[in-house]
């Protein structure tokens, strides 16, 4: 089987889906490896390593997807204004298109596969199960971006982050808060602890107290009704606005007190839930900073401008998007990692096996023989629930 890696297109994204490493690991399970000339060349992997390491090196991307059986993107077509038109273009009936393809936020781009008869595995849909761990994209870039977000907030505030004793005398480490302890919140926590700041921490979800406080931050407790707060694979639930009207009176203190505040809180296929409002903004002190996580599915603060430094009330906020590709080599690494995990599990005697009796390929597959097969999107694009029968042990 040939695995075809494109020169990523969309707009500033300097990834790339597999690295030079991986290529052994790869050809183990019966996968040859094709590479568009500089494919790595932004994330720091030149196509001298990608030839060393087995791969074959061609011209244009119009090769990749003319040679290859499954085309390996990191940032596929997602819907946006920002996307490439004619994306989509080369693709062949039957090729596998594998890659993170915003199948929540953008239902109609499964819809267009779908009329392309591609075999697409959107990884955003990977379950959240054990066996999927070593697969776990969002994951890996979440806490890329969790630890980048301190170093913004780092750069743009008007203090230091540590207790520092000087001749001077002694200055007072900053205060930081962080909302939302997933993947991202809790690196935001763990980067922010390692550089002295004081850190609060809150998160919807009560059970991952344990681990905010596991890294020396503070738990922020409210008396709200969170019993329903978590939904399936552990992400959060989207809850209704009273909940989060609620919400905001109860945090407006502890944002009013904090430096930096770093916003993470989102739900898979919704509009990220406002947070902190305009008030609580004018509330903080002249000079603190917030990176808002949440920039490209709304943000959760109202003032947020996505992929914008914004200057309001005396306040910072930054609306960061594709965070983890201004970190492209180790971004890669762990994406790399991932991809092939992926096809490991995929590739049987060289070929792809869409095993239907496998959790991790039937909910990660988008769409196949020409139909979006996913129940959830096929409910986001008003299709009826029974999609055509999926596939059994059979190759693609």
């Amino acid at each position: 089987m040939i695995a075809g890696v494109p020169l990523e297109s969309y707009p500033g994204e300097r990834r790339v889906a597999l690295v030079p490493g991986v290529i052994p690991m790869l050809a183990k399970v019966g996968v040859e490896v094709v590479v568009q000339q500089g494919a790595g060349a932004a994330a720091g992997f030149p196509d001298a390593d990608y030839e060393a390491r087995g791969a074959h090196l061609v011209a244009d991307r119009g090769q990749i997807f003319s040679t290859a059986d499954v085309v390996l993107l990191v940032h596929g077509p997602d819907g946006s204004s920002a996307a490439p038109a004619g994306e989509l273009d080369a693709l062949r009936p039957a090729q596998v298109l594998i890659g993170l393809l915003n199948p929540l936020g953008a239902p109609q781009v499964a819809r267009e596969l779908a009329t392309r008869k591609a075999t697409a595995f959107a990884l955003e849909l990977l379950p959240r199960i054990s066996r999927a761990q070593s697969m776990d994209v969002l994951s890996s870039m979440a806490s890329l971006a969790g630890y980048k977000a301190v170093l913004l907030a780092a750069a743009a505030l008007d203090k230091i982050y540590p207790l520092m004793m000087t001749a001077a005398g002694t200055i007072t480490p900053s205060r930081t808060l962080v909302i939302g302890a997933g993947v991202a919140g809790l690196q935001a926590i763990a980067t922010s602890r390692r550089l002295g700041s004081v850190v609060t921490a809150y998160d919807v979800r009560p059970a991952v107290k344990e681990q905010v406080v596991s890294l020396g931050a503070k738990f922020l407790e409210m008396p709200l009704e969170t019993a329903s707060a978590e939904g399936a694979g552990g992400y959060a639930r989207a809850m209704g606005e009273e909940f989060y009207r609620r919400q905001r009176e109860l945090m407006g203190g502890a944002v009013a007190e904090s430096d930096a505040v770093i916003t993470t809180a989102a739900v898979p296929g919704e509009k990220a839930p406002v947070l902190v409002t305009e008030d609580m903004v004018r509330g903080m002190r002249s000079g603190a900073v917030i990176v808002d996580l949440a920039a490209e599915t709304g943000g959760n603060c109202a003032l947020t401008r996505a992929g914008e430094t914004a200057q309001v009330h005396g306040v910072t906020i930054i609306g960061p998007v594709n965070l983890a590709a201004s970190l492209p080599y180790h971004a890669s690494q762990m994406y790399a990692r991932n991809m092939t995990a992926f096809l490991q599990n995929l590739v049987k005697d060289g070929r792809a096996q869409l095993d239907s009796d496998d959790e991790i390929i039937r909910a990660s597959l988008l769409t196949h023989g020409g139909e979006v097969v996913n129940p959830r999107v096929r409910k986001l694009l008003g299709l009826s629930d029974e999609a055509a029968p999926a596939a059994s042990a059979r190759s693609a």
